[in-house]
């Protein structure tokens, strides 16, 4: 038996639709709480043996095949308001990265990094996503979360430990809020930084095929920079150019032809298909260049 919340609590839910991916069976239960009061009830009453995955927009994200037990917790509306007071950027977990940008943007403050980062607020810290050289690290003041005991606190981004990639957001804890700071900038200069940066995103990424964004993380250990001086030697595509896969394909999954390091569902591909072409990957890589290439897709679930 689990707690009765406000929010839908859905049994036995399909959850491929709402990943980019489009794959992945379903999750034993679907919670999105109607707000944080509401989400904190049901982890505070919910058994603690059962396991809790905190889901945002699925855009780094593959689902095996046999779905997932537990509970699959989806932040909606109420969880993404943004406020700007001085230099502060609040959003809430489920608050789009690129809407984030925009309407800080509007505001003269500069977060614009996060305009080309696909997904929401709470993924990105969870990530620390970032791009052209700049992370959430970088501008992170605290986040809000909702632990799995259901109390609610604020932590300090030292607390998050953030790297490349990388958190320590406490297990089972559910980020619910973030709060940035941005410094200042003129809003035609900031939107038009932000256009220049879409512009060569969609030049250099296959933005139109189904994907879940960068597949593997950089052996370098950043993000491309967009510099001129930026070395390319031990970025994940390059070392999958240079193993000959660029565009190779296992049923269904496909390896960008565009960009190397995009894992594609170019032909209906079940999340079979797509972990087993990024392990071929990370074989053959291993065997050209020595490197061992990690995930950067988080993959969750049962065969």
């Amino acid at each position: 038996m689990l707690p009765a919340p406000r929010g839908a609590l859905t049994p036995n839910r399909p959850l491929a639709e709402l990943t980019w991916l489009r794959v992945g069976g379903p999750a034993d239960w679907l919670f999105q709480p109607a707000d944080e009061q509401d989400l904190a009830e049901f982890l505070a009453a919910l058994d603690p043996a059962v396991p809790v995955f905190p889901m945002g927009v699925g855009s780094n994200l593959i689902v095996r095949d046999g779905g997932i037990r537990g509970v699959v917790i989806r932040l909606g509306r109420g969880f993404n308001g943004i406020e700007i007071a001085g230099e502060t950027v609040t959003a809430g977990a489920a608050a789009l990265d690129a809407h984030v940008a925009r309407k800080a943007a509007e505001a003269g403050r500069d977060l614009t990094f996060l305009r080309t980062i696909p997904g929401s607020i709470g993924g990105a810290v969870r990530m620390n996503a970032g791009c052209y050289g700049s992370y959430v690290a970088d501008h992170l003041l605290s986040v809000r979360i909702v632990t799995r005991r259901g109390e609610i606190a604020e932590l300090p981004a030292a607390d998050l430990r953030l790297a490349y990639r990388h958190s320590e957001i406490p297990e089972g804890a559910v980020v619910i809020q973030a709060t940035f700071r941005a410094s200042a900038g003129e809003p035609a200069e900031l939107v038009a930084k932000m256009d220049d940066q879409l512009a060569r995103r969609d030049a250099s990424q296959p933005t139109r095929d189904r994907s879940a964004g960068s597949t593997f993380r950089n052996p370098a250990g950043y993000s491309s920079t967009g510099r001129a001086d930026d070395s390319h030697a031990l970025k994940a595509w390059s070392l999958i150019d240079a193993a000959g896969l660029r565009g190779h394909r296992l049923g269904g999954a496909q390896m960008s032809e565009k960009h190397p390091n995009f894992l594609l569902n170019a032909d209906g591909a079940t999340a079979a298909e797509l972990e087993a072409l990024g392990e071929l990957v990370r074989a053959r890589v291993r065997q050209s260049s020595g490197h061992d290439l990690q995930w950067e897709v988080i993959r969750i679930g049962e065969p």
